[in-house]
């Protein structure tokens, strides 16, 4: 998850262009991408992906990091946290709106690859909260907005982490990778 360096991941109106990205560190996700099977998301944060990666290696100008990840979203399953969506239509998506931690815990049980969850900050509370993130990325933009949307908001408890490994990325960009102890 991409955050400021004082710990918001969206400004106060949900703007997102304090972000800082370029091929390096998209060529770093396609690895972590690579490891996994299963895309989690909060309801709006898929709703927007949804409105993007289906198509987007499709365009003429497309660029790399469009056709790979366009081609590993339409592919892997997607499970969305929502009390509000149905599954309904979708394609290769599930959707869970209750009993968080059962129906979490069962996918972590089932054989596969990693599930990673892309930003989505209520939904990562809300699994933080049930004790069901297991390992945090967090991407730190070098910038101070002041005000906006937390990174940890309402979090009911107190997890301990480990750093397992960090990485700076043109442009300033220090991706943090940490474990719960």
């Amino acid at each position: 998850m991409h955050t400021s360096l004082d710990g918001f991941v969206a400004g106060p109106n949900g703007e997102m262009n304090f972000i800082t990205v370029n091929e390096t560190m998209f060529d770093f996700i396609a690895t972590m991408t690579a490891e996994a099977d299963t895309a989690l998301y909060g309801r709006v944060t898929y709703e927007m992906m949804q409105g993007y990666w289906p198509t987007a290696g499709d365009k003429p100008n497309a660029s790399k990091h469009d056709i790979e990840h366009s081609n590993w979203y339409n592919n892997v399953s997607k499970v969305v946290l929502s009390e509000t969506m149905h599954e309904t239509g979708l394609h290769n998506t599930k959707v869970i709106g209750d009993h968080l931690s059962e129906n979490i815990n069962k996918l972590k049980n089932q054989e596969g690859k990693n599930i990673l969850i892309f930003g989505s900050p209520s939904a990562s509370q809300s699994l933080l909260n049930e004790g069901l993130i297991d390992e945090f990325w967090l991407f730190v933009n070098p910038i101070i907005l002041g005000k906006g949307m937390p990174l940890f908001k309402d979090i009911t408890g107190t997890t301990k982490l480990n750093l397992i490994e960090s990485k700076t990325f043109p442009g300033g960009v220090i991706a943090l990778h940490y474990g719960k102890l």
